[in-house]
């Protein structure tokens, strides 16, 4: 990890000069803000993307640097949802050819004369009726949603025992940017565009939740959980914040 330390603007001996600098970790720049009426470090990520560190006058670079490395993942996530939110994301137009993701996998949609349902998977293709194309998007949000409520209660399934849950049941839907939920009563909610991820990290965003069952909070104890069912938790994390904004939506 590339760290370093500077004065972010030099404006003289002013107190404004001295208690802010710029720091770097990796590929992310910070504005460090210290104050003395400060007793704890915090991140926040501004309207334009800006990201500042504030901190206590005593904090030393070291402390930053692992500070900032335990919440890279959660600001890559916000850096991702604030492009998502000024960017136009092209909405699908259901015609031949089109690509949708299905666990990770895209597949092209073929639009057909007769079929039973209006929309099926066959044979790696999408297949979507002509006289359906009008209510397409319904379509694929219901056939999106029934084959994530059975996958993502299978997994729900695999890990219950090993994780020492007993969960009510798992419910999909749309959960704006969240993948999950852990709800009132035991409920695991899922988006479901959770089934769009490639299946392994869909199944961190299962342990992710199952763990909540345990610790509401992300607290030492929530992660060492997450660990124990997933020793690999880290990567799919990482892959998840960095990428999951951009699974195309419909």
């Amino acid at each position: 990890m590339q760290t370093s330390l500077k004065p972010a603007h030099p404006h003289g001996n002013s107190p404004a000069a001295e208690a802010e600098a710029c720091i770097h970790v990796d590929d992310l720049q910070f504005t460090l803000r210290r104050s003395a009426r400060r007793r704890t470090m915090q991140i926040t990520v501004e309207r334009t993307g800006e990201l500042i560190v504030s901190a206590p006058p005593d904090v030393g670079i070291d402390q930053l640097r692992e500070f900032v490395s335990e919440k890279r993942f959660w600001i890559y996530t916000k850096l991702a949802e604030k492009d998502r939110l000024q960017r136009q994301v092209p909405r699908k137009e259901f015609v031949d050819g089109e690509g949708f993701l299905y666990l990770g996998r895209s597949h092209r949609l073929k639009l057909v004369d007769d079929q039973g349902a209006p929309l099926k998977l066959v044979s790696g293709r999408f297949a979507l009726r002509h006289d359906a194309k009008a209510g397409a998007r319904e379509h694929f949000i219901r056939w999106y949603s029934e084959r994530a409520r059975v996958w993502l209660s299978g997994r729900v399934a695999d890990y219950q025992s090993r994780m020492e849950v007993a969960p009510a049941g798992v419910k999909v839907q749309d959960l704006g940017y969240r993948w999950g939920s852990c709800g009132k009563g035991d409920w695991l909610y899922f988006h479901w565009k959770t089934i769009l991820l490639p299946a392994g990290i869909a199944e961190y965003v299962v342990v992710h939740e199952i763990a909540h069952l345990h610790e509401p909070h992300h607290t030492p104890a929530f992660w060492l959980r997450v660990e124990r069912a997933m020793p690999d938790y880290a990567q799919r994390r990482a892959w998840l914040a960095e990428h999951g904004m951009d699974v195309e939506g419909i």
